[in-house]
């Protein structure tokens, strides 16, 4: 795809892989990905803002020369990451009198992945300004989303926010603007749950930082750019700020079927109480999709049978994500079945432990489950409803 333009001297000149299915050789991509790099002309001074994955260089250096774009006078990078940085050698090859516009953090960065000369980096403070003569790009500095060194750049005459990373979508796509919202709101959901949700609280301080702008268009670094900037704010509004919704996420792996009808009476007892639910086979499940649920997410119930006396593989790589990712998760539980002894529930109470949520009674059963352990399984379907009605999510 060539480049596009998204205002007067204002372009996209990005690259789309349709083809890529994982990222950072962990994260899948159902929908392929985008590498958006943007160009501004302005006068007799014309700036690039971020550059595209070092995969797809060729592309980026092909829309440049379709703009005919003799002179680059600045490179802005907002992130170091090298999907947006990555072609940046190229480009200051190419274009031997540019300079890299980035934060002191960022520069470090830079010059340790992928060894840019510090003469060609110029650092800005918070705030900061730089005129292309009838267009102004500003810096607000916004760490920690996702990496350390992190900055929006605002283009002022234009009300166009770039945000790299942040509002960001994993979307291979045709459409410049994020038209069809339903499906882009699924993509910048996962992607957000994967990406930011960690920083969750350190994104609300940031973005007092921008709440007074005027925002006609967000472009971001993944995915379509944001004509309607209304609808990915108040998205973003509700994962970061709102709390957690009436629902519980069962995650679980059942070898020989005791687990799992564990796990079909407890969903059952849930259903009829009220209580939605969003179970996940981790035999097959796409963990993407588990991530996305979480945002939402009141209570985690893990479901594993006991393998060597502890919990089954794929339930410690999903733990171990909900730890990571930090969700508005208030509570969870445990059950599962063991063939003659465990120490799961010890596993679980320390996996979740930075979470800093309440963790109930665990339930399990030694072989195939019996009535007692379905009376047990509806005490806890109704401990888990009074505690969502008791803080008003039902």
């Amino acid at each position: 795809m060539g480049p596009r333009a998204i205002k007067d001297g204002v372009y996209w000149v990005g690259a789309i892989d349709w083809d890529r299915r994982l990222f950072d050789e962990l994260i899948p991509l159902p929908d392929g990905t985008s590498y958006n790099a943007y160009l501004i002309v302005s006068g007799d001074r014309t700036a690039l803002i971020d550059t595209v994955d070092s995969s797809m260089t060729n592309i980026l250096l092909r829309n440049l020369r379709e703009l005919d774009v003799k002179r680059v006078d600045y490179v802005i990078i907002n992130h170091a990451e090298q999907d947006h940085s990555g072609a940046l050698p190229a480009i200051l090859n190419l274009y031997s009198d540019a300079k890299v516009i980035t934060t002191s953090r960022c520069k470090e960065m830079l010059t340790d992945l992928l060894l840019i000369p510090e003469d060609r980096i110029w650092t800005v403070k918070d705030g900061e300004t730089i005129s292309l003569g009838d267009k102004t790009l500003e810096f607000i500095h916004f760490p920690w989303v996702h990496w350390p060194e992190t900055m929006l750049t605002y283009l002022r005459e234009d009300a166009i926010l770039f945000t790299c990373d942040l509002f960001g979508s994993h979307l291979a796509t045709s459409d410049l603007y994020a038209t069809d919202e339903m499906k882009v709101y699924e993509a910048a959901k996962r992607y957000y749950a994967e990406i930011m949700m960690p920083f969750r609280t350190v994104i609300q301080r940031n973005m007092e930082k921008i709440r007074g702008l005027r925002v006609d268009l967000i472009a971001p670094s993944h995915g379509p750019v944001y004509h309607k900037p209304k609808f990915i704010f108040e998205a973003y509004q509700d994962w970061v700020y709102n709390p957690p919704k009436n629902l519980v996420i069962l995650p679980y792996i059942s070898m020989h079927g005791s687990t799992k009808a564990m796990v079909d009476h407890l969903v059952s007892a849930l259903i009829k109480r009220g209580v939605g639910v969003q179970q996940f086979n981790l035999s097959r499940a796409d963990i993407g999709k588990l991530a996305a649920a979480l945002v939402d997410a009141a209570t985690v119930v893990i479901a594993s049978p006991t393998v060597l006396g502890g919990l089954h593989p794929k339930i410690v790589y999903a733990v171990h994500l909900i730890s990571a990712l930090r969700p508005k998760v208030m509570f969870a539980a445990l059950i599962g079945s063991y063939g003659w002894g465990t120490t799961v529930a010890q596993q679980i109470t320390q996996m979740l432990s930075p979470l800093k949520i309440e963790i109930l009674e665990p339930i399990l059963v030694k072989g195939y489950p019996r009535e007692e352990t379905f009376k047990a399984l509806e005490r806890l379907a109704g401990e888990i409803f009074e505690r969502h009605k008791r803080h008003g999510l039902i």
